[in-house]
């Protein structure tokens, strides 16, 4: 059996293509037991996830983890689940199609996709996909604002995996993160602005991040300090004072620690110290999900009411916004300079390679 994944024969006369290819964490195909399963399982088998040595790990994960939490899960996410299936697969998909869709009204004609880490479409599907269409540029743009081992990191191996495996490599480049990027700063903070335009503004605002364990900050990740970034921009941009805003992270599994504050914690104290009202966003999410749409606008609200709080309000993610497909597509054509997106330019290719007497 060849090495070697299934690719179309090379040919003069195609038209290379240069393609973007966003990546997300995945999602269960439904919000049953029998779906979270293998879901968890692909989740929670990878090594950049989880750190801890192989064969105690193992015995974990199958004889207690697998056996418990899918149905768990299960309930969570029927929670959130939208008609049309899971709401970060749809916003993902509705991202992808509106950044196609501006980058082409700017005269950038781009095979533009998505896939995800974890479940489907997956990342070697919708890649060979791409290469069949004869994209031979590829920017790989991780949907997560600040990187971290366990989310960027993890989502690229995918790629490189597949990638290995082709006869014809594509040229690569990636985005390795986008956490004080102004564009992605602007959306946020007008979106904030929005939600305080039409609700009032609470008494304080909770930037919720995803966690990740404490020592992953002691063995180099940069995730902690990018997020402490993104909330220090976002904090400027609003005009926010340092007892305006709490940053915490939220998502925390298992015993060891995790980045502090965590996101429960500082609900409860926040409630109990008199705050009253309260806003809160996740600017680590680049579409809702349900690290949002649950954990945080349902848990969350349901925490923070019982330890005393008055009014609780979360702040929806990015999802479609004009002005954060603005500045995605403003990301994406930062990291495309030199490649050709343009069909004049594409077409030369042909003309010259016909000109020295290739016939295909």
């Amino acid at each position: 059996m060849s090495h070697y994944l299934t690719e179309p024969a090379f040919n003069h006369g195609y038209t290379p293509k240069t393609g973007v290819l966003l990546l997300n964490l995945g999602t269960p195909e439904a919000p049953t037991a029998k779906a979270l399963r293998p879901y968890l399982k692909q989740f929670l088998s990878d090594r950049r996830v989880v750190e801890i040595p192989s064969a105690i790990w193992w015995l974990i994960l199958n004889g207690v983890i697998l056996n418990v939490r899918p149905k768990k899960s299960a309930e969570k996410y029927a929670s959130i689940w939208d008609k049309d299936g899971s709401p970060l697969l749809l916003h993902t998909r509705k991202q992808a199609s509106l950044l196609k869709g501006l980058l082409g009204m700017q005269g950038h004609q781009l095979v533009v996709d998505y896939a995800m880490r974890y479940g489907k479409p997956a990342v070697a599907e919708v890649l060979q996909s791409m290469r069949a269409q004869g994209v031979e540029r590829l920017l790989v743009v991780p949907l997560y604002p600040q990187y971290a081992a366990s989310s960027s990191g993890t989502a690229l191996d995918d790629v490189f995996r597949t990638l290995m495996k082709m006869r014809n490599m594509p040229e690569v480049r990636t985005v390795r993160h986008y956490h004080d990027h102004p564009g992605y700063i602007a959306a946020l903070a007008a979106s904030v602005r929005e939600h305080w335009r039409l609700n009032g503004r609470g008494d304080k605002l909770v930037m919720s991040f995803h966690g990740v364990p404490r020592f992953t900050l002691d063995k180099g990740d940069p995730y902690h300090c990018e997020c402490l970034k993104t909330g220090r921009l976002l904090a400027e941009a609003l005009e926010l004072s340092a007892n305006d805003y709490v940053v915490s992270f939220q998502s925390r599994f298992g015993k060891a620690e995790w980045l502090k504050p965590y996101t429960f914690d500082t609900l409860s104290s926040l409630a109990k110290q008199g705050v009253a009202k309260l806003d809160i966003i996740c600017p680590g999410f680049a579409g809702d999900c349900l690290e949002t749409l649950e954990e945080i606008a349902m848990e969350g609200k349901t925490l923070f009411l019982a330890a005393g709080g008055k009014e609780y309000r979360y702040i929806p993610c990015l999802n479609e916004r004009p002005d954060w497909v603005a500045a995605l597509a403003d990301l994406v054509l930062g990291n495309l300079g030199g490649w050709i997106t343009t069909p004049g330019d594409a077409n030369m290719r042909q003309l010259r390679a016909r000109a020295c007497g290739a016939k295909h």
